[in-house]
């Protein structure tokens, strides 16, 4: 087990309270950045590398058929691993956005290709579900269980705004915790389930969750209700039945009061849960090991790492899993103005040294290296690159390739994100996508108004979604608000198309046929000599 400072190089202020780490195709992916997307990484989700102390990020393309995935911070993340001919994937639900609204959507992440220079491209669709579904959350968990040859998955938990009724100007921004339902949705046809039971009989929050075939434990949590976080534990078994599934619940006591830890698997049935909190001012210094078999549950004991005098005194901490038995965690600085970023970084692994050295061996090894540093990987060659265009062979694992947030521009006041008109209202730190042709910046439309025209946004303008398809395809001139036009521009003036004047060529040097003159005797003459 070991400790070690981390050095974020030029990325610490993508990292807040809230996000999340995971595992696709053996490399660590970031998300749920701080604010909304950039130019340099308009997807949100960043490839992480841990090399000498140091992390840096790398940004992560989707695919052209993957929809919009907002930074979201606190979702329920599941990992759904591979089977039936299935890659291995990511279910996502729920999370807050970075203007604070909660989202109820539900997004499956998968990978979707590897380029010839070994550049990882994701691909994100949303998930529609019918029946009971649920609603908008945050701090809930989400796992997968398995039971007479089928799979489903269990969301429980979560904090949300109060009820549209009851919200008020003086308490718009509180939330509350969620109705304690479990429910349950099929992956395979979208069907949703919510089920009461009277065991959970309080809702709560951050909280941890494992499982194991149709079992599944939740452990901790805080509730809001009571503004306590009870030591006990929740055993889920559900049996998924032909017809209608059937569930159960058991309460087990434990000692173990914990909020806001992280957990880390370290094998198929063995986990490892470090920091979270006692009580509002007291964080959990211990380690645990937790382990699933067909008994059930066992807690044990596990040594905590030497923790360093800022982490002891700090007030709050958040991180996430990187891995088996490795965990990124952060500690705020504390008001030092000395420290330009603002929080410390650590990495825990509690593999062993031989552990650690294999897996240091196997990745400088393999051809599928995600080293981030200038080298050159065994796959390119250039007999395995016939045919390539030369933009497919350029080196991304260089510096050129790690996300630098001092290369981001300010487009407060450039491009998509000016003030289009008197009254735009658009703010590039709280915009989220308004029609479903927009994925990265806002749509917008120009206005013929005088010789040089400009551009307006299509929400400004109060447009709708088939106006503004049928408007970009055709050929007619639009006018802003500002200068005549409608919203729904009902009386936009034709195009006039002015004629062409057809005028004939002149031909130079044109010859005329030849003319003889003749008297009136001599034409008599030839008339009757040809007659």
């Amino acid at each position: 087990m070991t400790l070690q400072p981390l050095t974020p190089v030029k990325c610490a202020g993508l990292l807040q309270q809230g996000f999340s780490l995971l595992q696709l195709d053996g490399e660590v992916l970031l998300f749920g950045q701080k604010g909304w997307p950039k130019r340099s990484c308009p997807t949100g989700v960043f490839g992480v590398r841990f090399k000498l102390g140091e992390m840096k990020l790398r940004a992560i393309s989707f695919s052209n058929d993957s929809c919009y995935l907002p930074p979201l911070r606190c979702p329920a993340v599941c990992r759904l691993d591979p089977y039936d001919g299935l890659p291995e994937s990511y279910l996502i639900h729920g999370g807050r956005t970075p203007n604070n609204e909660i989202s109820s959507s539900l997004y499956l992440l998968t990978m979707d290709s590897r380029g010839c220079n070994r550049k990882l491209t994701l691909c994100c669709k949303e998930k529609e579900l019918v029946g009971e579904v649920p609603g908008a959350r945050y701090g809930h968990t989400m796992s997968m269980v398995q039971s007479h040859g089928k799979t489903a998955c269990v969301l429980f938990g979560g904090r949300s705004y109060m009820p549209a009724g009851e919200r008020t100007t003086e308490n718009w921004n509180s939330v509350v915790d969620c109705p304690p339902q479990v429910f349950l949705f099929d992956m395979e046809f979208g069907c949703s389930s919510a089920h009461t039971l009277p065991e959970l009989s309080d809702g709560q929050s951050f909280h941890l969750a494992v499982a194991r075939e149709d079992c599944v434990y939740f452990l901790g949590g805080h509730s809001l209700s009571s503004d306590s976080r009870p030591p006990r534990l929740f055993r889920l078994r559900v049996e998924l039945l032909q017809g209608s599934p059937l569930l159960s619940c058991e309460t087990i006591e434990t000692s173990i009061s914990i909020s806001s830890a992280i957990i880390s698997r370290t094998g198929p049935t063995r986990y490892i849960i470090l920091g979270g909190y006692q009580s509002d001012s007291q964080k959990r210094m211990e380690c645990s090991t937790v382990i699933l078999n067909e008994k059930g549950i066992t807690f044990e004991a596990l040594e905590s790492p030497q923790w360093t005098q800022d982490i002891t005194q700090s007030r709050t901490w958040f991180g996430g899993s990187a891995g088996e038995g490795t965990i990124i965690f952060a500690v705020p600085t504390e008001g030092r103005p000395s420290q330009a970023d603002g929080h410390y970084f650590y990495h825990v692994s509690f593999q062993t040294e031989g552990e650690s050295k294999e897996d240091e061996e196997a990745q400088g090894c393999s051809q599928e290296s995600t080293d981030y540093d200038n080298s050159t990987p065994l796959e390119d060659s250039e007999e395995l690159y016939f045919g390539r265009e030369p933009h497919e062979l350029e080196d991304i694992d260089g510096e050129e390739g790690n996300y630098n947030e001092e290369d981001e521009e300010d487009e407060s006041h450039t491009g998509y994100w000016m003030k289009c008109c008197l009254s735009c209202q658009l703010n590039p730190n709280t915009w989220e996508p308004y029609y479903s042709t927009e994925l990265f910046r806002p749509a917008m439309i120009f206005c013929s108004r005088g010789e040089g025209g400009h551009w307006v946004h299509a929400q400004c303008m109060e447009l709708s979604e088939l106006l503004l398809l049928r408007l970009s395809e055709g050929s007619k001139k639009y006018f802003c608000m500002d200068h005549g036009g409608l919203p729904f521009q009902e009386m936009t003036p034709p195009r006039q198309v002015t004629p062409l004047k057809r005028t004939p060529l002149k031909v130079k040097d044109r010859k005329t046929p030849p003319t003889i003159k003749m008297s009136p005797a001599k034409k008599s003459f030839f008339r009757r000599l040809f007659d």
